[in-house]
């Protein structure tokens, strides 16, 4: 029995990956680091520097990759950026520690005033669209689009508005033990049709959660992350929303769309049928088009 736990454990260890190792494998020419709020953070820019800025904000977990497909198409309109959050992909974990959402937002704001934006539409997805939406409020002149794909921020079963979640003890043993082969069953409820996660893109994930110091980073902001009640907050919001969504969302349901379009001023809501969490990775054809049509009204 002994001998087989030492064998389970060897089996599982999962060291974390080198930087210059991924660094080869998740770099290209239009990447850079930049150092904002003193921790470095991986920034991708692409398209016409003086055109109309798109930024994109991606959810727990993931990378500034998840955009690939939309940020090539929109490229050829849009100066887009995207950028990994700090412990996401190859973004450094914070040197300060903090993961909250007023940090985040202190982030993105250094981060336009570093690349010289003063103003942009923000997209973002889950908990990426959490902090879009709540970077919209604080920062109204900042923003003159806001594009939300199925995002987080209201309560929900363990996440209750002024208390932080609850974190099981047990799920700290991922610093250190993370087989590939379950990385499928964690991603797969993201997808409405499971047989659209690609190896690829598994790799993609599992690949950056092993950066360094990343999976205790994502272990800390959820440790760090407290939900304010939504709606006096998204009030605030003026500039125009669009809401996209998955009808088979597994992860945040389609239902919570309407409190969003209810509490927003100026919103109106897309919804795909057939798609779940992350349209612009199941499906990047059909989910860009709604928002093409937006970016040019």
């Amino acid at each position: 029995m002994t001998a087989a736990i030492i064998g389970t454990g060897i089996w599982a260890w999962t060291p974390d990956r080198s930087r210059s190792q991924l660094e080869k494998q998740y770099w290209d020419p239009s990447t850079r680091y930049i150092e904002v709020g003193g921790t470095s953070i991986r920034v991708r820019e692409s398209g016409d520097l003086q055109a109309p800025a798109v930024i994109l904000l991606h959810g727990f977990g993931s990378s500034l990759e998840t955009w690939e497909p939309w940020a090539q198409s929109l490229s050829t309109r849009y100066r887009v950026l995207r950028f990994d959050f700090p412990g996401s992909g190859l973004s450094e974990p914070d040197r300060t520690g903090g993961y909250t959402d007023a940090r985040s937002l202190e982030l993105i704001e250094q981060l336009m005033d570093k690349v010289g934006l003063a103003n942009a539409t923000l997209i973002g997805n889950s908990m990426g669209g959490r902090i879009a939406w709540r970077f919209a409020a604080a920062f109204p002149s900042r923003v003159h689009k806001l594009v939300l794909i199925s995002p987080d921020g209201f309560a929900s079963p363990g996440f209750e508005y002024g208390k932080r979640p609850n974190v099981p003890a047990p799920l700290g043993l991922m610093k250190y033990f993370l087989p590939r082969v379950l990385m499928r069953s964690y991603l797969a409820p993201a997808y409405a049709d499971p047989t659209r996660l690609s190896d690829s893109v598994i790799d993609r994930y599992y690949d950056l959660l092993l950066a360094p110091g990343n999976r205790a980073a994502m272990i800390s902001r959820m440790q760090q992350m407290m939900l304010e009640e939504p709606i006096p907050i998204l009030r605030q919001i003026g500039c125009p929303t669009l809401l996209l969504w998955g009808r088979k969302d597994r992860l945040i349901p389609f239902s919570n769309s309407a409190d969003y379009v209810r509490a927003l001023p100026n919103a109106r809501l897309v919804e795909f049928p057939d798609l779940g969490h992350v349209p612009h990775e199941e499906a990047p054809d059909e989910s860009l088009k709604p928002l093409e049509l937006f970016l040019a009204q």
